[in-house]
């Protein structure tokens, strides 16, 4: 095959307006970075050129050329850069964040990894015969989320091509100085078929990325081909130390260099048209407006729920409740997904929850390696794509493995690609000590998950069938993280009853449970949540025999974003509000909630944060008891209140 013209002006076109935004860059008319592919534009037009419509792309920073080679859309590319509304993504991605017909990128090094597979994963599940690629630097090859996720795409055959696009420089850093091994081996390592090709050799590279795809596709598996390349621009903007020599070195080996050499009258011709072509929707840009905070941000109110009900026992433990709803759920939607650790029967996950799920629903129930991050990803991508994933993360603790793709893409797709996509992620994880588990196995780390923006927190508790919480859950359309207590799981629903108080539930789609003394005025306000809800009500009795108070305890099921109609109603009886929480109180969700709640009000009122001590959960059972928050400790702090 010889390369033919039509690829030659694909290639300059995409060139000229990395140029053209670099010049826009230097007048000041672009906000923001700019990263171009100048030198690499073959392998974006020999990989996403040679891709069917079907197919999908998930991109990095260095993006232009793949999105122009696959989508075709000069001007939703520069109207981006430009922060116009007509942009790919609105004006709000800018150069790194684009989002447009199957086509997706993000900034985060490795993070694409693991969401293109869960991509891969939504069209094998449906059978569908297209095939998908990520596009990675040999940066990215430190960043280990990236061999989590080739393991489980060998492991799944899943069709996924990973092109990897080795420029020899991690930003500015030389390859030589911190990378080890050969590229390839790492993915052979895996059972991964692994290609080599390079943007010098233009036909060739053409020949061998049609193969590559047509491998995926027909195989169903994945393939890794490395395409050695060089960008003869800076990394970002004009922050470049390398050297004229090297640089002049590798123009000269550049395709296009060489035509514009051996054919200039050609090129020139090619040039003055794709020149035309820019400067034409330069001009059509410019009058183009940018989005409007009202069409950016547009957060739908939450009217509060003034309809109370009983709340009545269920004779069935937590965790039976959660895995009848996953059972019905999977039967009732074929789009649910559950995935997780050690998940399979017969053993069905560490604490139960995936009891014969998995002989059940065998495709949909998938089991993976210890790899919570790539976990998260896969998830993300089957959301991406259509799919209600149910993450399992064995334990809470683990959750500081799952941040980066809860913060850096959960959360923001559905923004930064400007309304176009949701994400509706779900992940569960039992948190809470009690159980003698030490301290990496038994934390409470809800307050670094109720900051995250576009998230929400749920926390389930004893007295509310958790199956009410998880059909709210299932309708969403944005990432859920739901918190689960180990001690609860063995529980029976709603067994925790007081003699002279009512128990009451109100019918919002995240129910609140209110706890009233029915002889007298309430003196105290209570909120709490979680594992926490149970101790609460069983002290309440002895709360008032020693204290002389008697609490409205509010147990809360979503502790992000919170309704806090119920809480400021029974403040503004009480005037004191206590806030329980099972993690430690510093800079944790007390504070959250006090502060809301006085701002709110406008008005005096006593508070105290009741919390967990601020060191690591022992094991020992006589110090973790202390360790963590208790009756004793509740009752300590309260009689504290007054004497303050």
């Amino acid at each position: 095959m010889r390369i033919n013209h039509r690829v030659i002006k694909e290639a300059l076109l995409i060139r000229r307006v990395e140029e053209t935004f670099l010049e826009l860059f230097s007048q000041g008319k672009l906000n923001g970075t700019v990263h171009t592919c100048i030198g690499q534009e073959f392998s974006a037009l020999a990989f996403a050129g040679q891709l069917r419509k079907s197919d999908f792309i998930f991109s990095n920073h260095r993006c232009h050329g793949h999105y122009l080679s696959f989508t075709g859309d000069t001007y939703g590319l520069m109207a981006e850069l430009m922060g116009k509304k007509t942009g790919a993504s609105g004006g709000v991605g800018s150069s790194q964040h684009l989002c447009h017909d199957n086509f997706y990128t993000n900034g985060i090094q490795g993070g694409i990894a693991p969401v293109s597979a869960g991509f891969a994963l939504a069209n094998k599940l449906r059978k569908d015969k297209s095939v998908g690629i990520v596009f990675i630097g040999d940066g990215t090859l430190g960043e280990g989320v990236l061999y989590e996720t080739m393991n489980i795409i060998s492991k799944w055959e899943l069709p996924l091509l990973i092109v990897c696009e080795n420029n020899y420089y991690a930003q500015s850093t030389p390859q030589s100085v911190n990378l080890a091994g050969n590229i390839l081996a790492r993915a052979e390592a895996f059972g991964i078929m692994a290609k080599s090709s390079d943007t010098w050799n233009v036909d060739e590279l053409m020949e061998s990325a049609e193969e590559s795809i047509n491998y995926v596709r027909n195989e169903c598996k994945p393939l890794f081909h490395l395409v050695n390349t060089y960008r003869l621009k800076a990394h970002s903007k004009g922050d470049d130390d390398r050297g004229k020599e090297e640089i002049d070195s590798y123009l000269e080996r550049d395709f296009l260099h060489r035509f514009a050499k051996e054919d200039p009258a050609t090129y020139n011709k090619y040039l003055e048209k794709t020149n035309d072509t820019i400067t034409l929707l330069l001009q059509q840009i410019e009058n183009d407006k940018e989005l409007t905070l009202e069409e950016y941000f547009h957060p739908q109110p939450e009217t509060t729920d003034t309809s109370w009900k009983e709340v009545l026992p269920i004779n069935k433990r937590q965790v039976e409740l959660i895995n009848e709803f996953f059972k019905q759920k999977m039967v009732a939607d074929d789009k649910t997904v559950f995935i997780g650790e050690d998940i399979l029967s017969p053993y069905g996950g560490a604490f139960k929850v995936a009891k014969n799920l998995s002989e059940l629903f065998p495709e949909r129930v998938l089991s993976t390696p210890i790899s919570e991050a790539a976990i998260t990803g896969i998830s993300n991508g089957l959301a991406l794509a259509g799919f209600k994933p149910y993450a399992e993360i064995m334990f809470g603790d683990f959750m500081t493995l799952v941040m980066d793709q809860l913060i850096n893409h959960a959360s923001k797709f559905h923004h930064m690609y400007n309304g176009k996509v949701n994400c509706p992620l779900v992940i569960r994880t039992p948190m809470g000590g009690g159980r003698g588990y030490g301290p990496t196995h038994s934390q409470t780390l809800d307050k670094f998950l109720v900051g995250i923006d576009n998230v929400t927190t749920v926390a389930l508790n004893s007295l509310i069938d958790p199956s009410i919480i998880y059909e709210s859950v299932h309708a969403e359309k944005n990432p859920v993280v739901i918190i689960e207590n180990k001690l609860d799981y063995g529980r029976k629903i709603g067994n925790a009853m007081v003699r002279n108080y009512s128990i009451l539930r109100n019918e919002a789609k995240y129910p609140i449970i209110k706890i009233t003394p029915q002889l007298s005025k309430p003196t105290i306000t209570i909120v709490t949540y979680g594992g926490m809800a149970d101790m609460v009500v069983r002290a309440i009795n002895s709360i008032f025999i020693e204290t002389e108070e008697a609490a409205e305890v509010i147990i809360l099921t979503r502790i992000h974003p919170i309704d806090y109609a119920e809480i400021i109603r029974s403040v503004e009886v009480t005037g004191t509000l206590v806030v329980i929480e099972e993690g430690s109180k510093t800079n944790g969700i007390g504070s959250e909630i006090i502060a809301s709640v006085l701002e709110q009000t406008g008005r005096p009122m006593i508070v105290k944060r009741i919390g967990a001590l601020p060191v690591p959960i022992p094991a020992a059972r006589s110090l973790e008891n202390v360790v963590l928050p208790s009756p004793e400790l509740i009752i300590k702090e309260i009689l504290n209140l007054r004497a303050e």
